[in-house]
């Protein structure tokens, strides 16, 4: 009976915080035994694994899974955990399966029964849910809204009569450069009352975390969101 190798989830550091403060060291020790791995980005990735203290970088293989990767590939991805070996799926950042590619990866390793082992680490859609205030028991991550203005305030108000009806908090990302009309559009389109959360460069020296209701978003100067990391919420 052939023994497959494990499918390790590698948490990738956000922010610009020291490494040591978002990952465990067990983390860093396991990675460095690892020579196989699947990524975005080779750049990002092998930055990643420097900063991690990876012995003899240029022996690492990187595998993409990105936005051109062909469904029939996928299966090319599995081989080396097929033949035994142990494989790291890393993000661009955060956590692998969050927003991200690699969930495809995951679900694909479940059913060839192979082991996938989640790993601690920093995402900034978890960590903006806890601070946010909102509904820790009953919310929703629903990813990127539509770029088009109509369908964007569409979608803003169907989340925000989600967050209304069913208590249920809403949290959605947004291109960064485009972070300032999300903001604006959703000024513009809820009502006073809905609560906006904006969590700005999670894990870095200049994070912010604001939740307040549309009405003192109004009254306020409007934050500075233009290319960096934002993860928005909607409650009620």
């Amino acid at each position: 009976m052939s023994v497959y190798g494990k499918l390790y989830l590698f948490p990738v550091s956000i922010g610009t915080e020291d490494l040591l403060r978002q990952l465990p060291a067990y983390n860093l020790e396991l990675i460095r035994t690892l020579n196989k791995f699947i990524a975005e980005d080779a750049k990002t990735a092998r930055r990643f694994l420097k900063s991690c203290g990876y012995p003899q970088l240029d022996k690492a293989e990187i595998l993409l899974l990105n936005e051109h990767t062909k469904s029939g590939e996928l299966s090319d991805l599995m081989s080396d955990l097929l033949e035994g070996q142990n494989v790291g799926l890393m993000s661009d950042a955060g956590c692998p399966g969050i927003a991200d590619p690699g969930a495809e990866v995951v679900r694909l390793a479940h059913q060839k029964g192979i082991e996938v082992v989640p790993l601690v680490g920093p995402s900034s859609i978890v960590l903006s849910i806890m601070a946010s205030g909102f509904n820790g028991q009953n919310f929703a991550f629903v990813g990127y809204l539509p770029i088009e203005k109509p369908q964007k305030i569409k979608k803003l108000k169907e989340l925000e009569q989600l967050a209304l009806k069913q208590h249920q908090a809403q949290f959605f990302i947004e291109t960064p450069y485009r972070n300032e009309q999300m903001f604006e559009t959703a000024l513009e389109c809820l009502g006073p009352h809905t609560l906006l959360l904006m969590g700005k460069d999670l894990n870095s020296e200049g994070q912010v975390i604001r939740a307040k209701t549309i009405a003192d978003w109004r009254k306020g100067p409007k934050p500075a969101l233009h290319k960096v990391p934002v993860v928005f919420g909607i409650f009620h």
